[in-house]
């Protein structure tokens, strides 16, 4: 699994960039926590998950990291999108805001739990050789 996390990881970050470049481009710069959480959330966290699923195969490949890894890359997306229509320009109905935020969030938030769960369950120190 680690590898599915850091090639999800990679995909943040191009969206990352990309949302900079265009905040950066039309000077449309109250979008910056959300810039803020596609590098941070999505990019840097997702990519060190994935190295530690890499390192660790047992916790990325058992049921706890499979179910972590769809929760967290369908949540993430989900909060994303409510941060983005968030702002007024986009005018968007508040009952969508909060099904995306608190529904986005609180995926991601249970997928960050399955994670301390599975980390503590299945990340053993190598045998000594």
């Amino acid at each position: 699994m680690g590898a599915k996390w850091i090639k999800a990881a990679v995909i943040y970050f191009l969206i990352g960039v990309g949302f900079g470049l265009y905040m950066h481009a039309t000077i449309e710069l109250q979008w910056g926590a959300t810039h803020a959480h596609i590098n941070v959330v999505g990019w840097l966290t997702t990519a060190a998950i994935g190295i530690i699923y890499s390192v660790y195969p047992k916790a990325g490949n058992s049921a706890l990291g499979k179910a972590q890894f769809w929760l967290y890359n369908i949540g993430l997306p989900i909060l994303l999108l409510g941060m983005l229509i968030i702002q007024p320009a986009i005018g968007a109905p508040l009952m969508l805001i909060q099904i995306c935020v608190w529904g986005g969030g609180i995926a991601l938030a249970f997928s960050i739990l399955l994670f301390i769960v599975n980390v503590y369950k299945n990340v053993e120190a190598p045998a000594r050789v």
